[in-house]
């Protein structure tokens, strides 16, 4: 039997399609047209493996949220170090996928990755000796951090036109023209200050727990 000239398509060629997508137009370029034009099919046979729109880019996150290291919380570190090594491996995975940081922050709803990044994170802290409802709340903490530093350059909202800053109206933004070609620098190393005030707070307060 001849083997068919165009590859099967399959769940996880839409998914990297419509991640290539979304990384280099934006969320809103996602359309089962463009998407079936990119992969050389006919747009309804993408409905043999997804419903709906919505449901691609759940995928697509979750393939984003599939890349995390959770090994840190396998035992052998504390839970300071292994959220720290937790967080780094999050935000590097999002570096190159900024565009998808919306779905994302929806929640994980039911995609499997995002539950197990949740579950990974809860049970370290809870085996830690962290209390539940405290848990869940440093769950939602790390993930608003994270995924927040994830959207934007800080840095990259500047632009690097000394003009552009008249000290007049901003006295204390004379250098401001100067972040742009320095954006990775002065956005990791924020990541890492902020970090780490987080997580020295969270020791202040796990230091504070009553003795079980």
């Amino acid at each position: 039997m001849a083997r068919p000239r165009k590859p099967l398509l399959s769940r996880d060629r839409i998914i990297e399609a419509a991640g290539a997508l979304v990384d280099a137009e934006g969320l809103e370029a996602v359309s089962t047209r463009r998407l079936a034009a990119a992969l050389g099919v006919s747009g309804p046979s993408l409905y043999n493996h997804f419903r709906t729109k919505d449901e691609i880019l759940d995928a697509v996150a979750d393939a984003v949220s599939g890349r995390v290291d959770l090994s840190m919380f396998d035992g052998g570190q504390d839970w300071r170090a292994a959220l720290h090594a937790w967080a780094h491996s999050y935000r590097d995975a999002l570096a190159d996928h900024p565009n998808i940081v919306p779905v994302l922050a929806r929640g994980p709803g039911r995609r499997p990755a995002g539950l197990r990044l949740a579950d990974a994170v809860f049970g370290a802290m809870t085996a830690a000796g962290w209390p539940a409802a405290q848990a869940t709340r440093i769950g939602a903490l790390m993930r608003y951090f994270i995924l927040g530093s994830a959207m934007a350059s800080f840095a990259g909202g500047f632009v690097d036109d000394r003009t552009a800053y008249d000290p007049a109206d901003y006295p204390h933004l004379g250098q401001a023209h100067l972040l742009a070609e320095r954006g990775r620098e002065v956005d990791e190393g924020a990541f890492e200050t902020g970090l780490a005030a987080l997580l020295d707070g969270l020791v202040l307060q796990y230091e504070a727990l009553p003795a079980s």
